[in-house]
């Protein structure tokens, strides 16, 4: 199938998609918050949640379908933006403190833009998208910014090196030709392979085996992050973004944080904010806004000829 088949196959707004699944990822951080932090070893809870995923995408597995370069692409794709991600993550915990690793998530947006304009894409990106990226960050930083500690060096490092995990992950997805949305389903289970695979290595190296020592609750929510936000989380995150302009993509990833926020309120009462969470988010929304005015089609970045590929 072509871009263009895709898009009439995707019965939903692909926007309407990728504001669906932010919610459900604020939902999950949420509850990762209440019921898992502090409580159930972080890579073994990483682990358990894309096995989880990768069980259900197995009955669908139809490889036969697919070039091996392809398969192997999305293992690796997997294995970079959930597995590699959340090892960087997790080691940033030893350095920051939990608003300073929120902080310092937000420059996944220019990552994404310069992923796809230099490194994967080639091509010349609008200027209002960079723009774009720029005020997503700013509005997420209005949210999210409380001091920085002074020993912050090294943990900001490790959370840009999960940010520019995260980021190639999804542009390479977005970049992969891999059919409509039935062809997706058929091969996704290579996704969660790869990112069985990383996250397994992550526990095998840091963390523990102690699931005899999860309870009840917290098998309900690992369950729920497996089928829920991993499961159909991530498909349906990786379908859309195929509908959707680089701009978009890069931006609707700080969309997270104020809906983090403003579901942690609504389930737990947390405190907020209001004042810093209103023009941080609205900052955030005219982002994405101002990406769905670019044009459509980009324009290659021009080689000189005496330069060498």
């Amino acid at each position: 199938m072509t871009e263009l088949s895709n898009k009439t196959v995707f019965k939903f707004p692909a926007m309407l998609i990728l504001w669906l699944v932010t919610f459900i990822w604020g939902f999950s951080f949420s509850l990762i918050g209440v019921y898992l932090s502090g409580h159930v070893n972080s890579y073994l809870a990483v682990f358990i949640r894309v096995l989880i995923a990768l069980l259900i995408f197995l009955p669908f597995f139809r490889p036969r379908t697919f070039a091996l370069n392809k398969l192997l692409a999305l293992v690796a794709i997997g294995g970079v933006q959930v597995g590699a991600t959340y090892l960087f993550l997790y080691h940033a915990f030893a350095y920051l403190t939990v608003p300073e690793v929120l902080l310092f998530t937000i420059f996944t947006p220019l990552w994404i833009t310069v992923i796809d304009e230099f490194i994967i894409g080639r091509r010349r990106l609008p200027l209002r998208w960079w723009l774009a990226a720029v005020i997503s960050v700013i509005g997420a930083a209005v949210i999210r910014y409380d001091g920085i500690n002074q020993g912050a060096l090294t943990g900001f490092m490790l959370i840009q090196g999960a940010n520019l995990c995260f980021a190639i992950g999804q542009v390479a997805y977005k970049r992969l030709p891999l059919g409509g949305i039935k062809q997706q389903s058929q091969v996704f289970a290579c996704f969660f392979m790869g990112a069985s695979l990383v996250s397994g290595l992550g526990v095998v190296l840091f963390g523990d085996w102690h699931i005899q020592a999860i309870s009840l609750n917290q098998w309900a929510v690992l369950i729920w992050l497996g089928v829920g936000a991993s499961a159909f989380g991530y498909l349906a995150w990786s379908i859309a973004i195929k509908q959707v302009n680089t701009g978009q993509v890069a931006t609707m990833n700080n969309m997270l944080i104020p809906v983090g926020i403003l579901v942690n309120f609504l389930f737990w009462n947390s405190e907020i904010e209001w004042l810093r969470l209103i023009i941080g988010a609205g900052l955030i929304v005219s982002s994405v806004w101002l990406c769905s005015q670019a044009k459509p089609v980009n324009q290659p970045i021009k080689e000189k000829s005496h330069a060498s590929v």
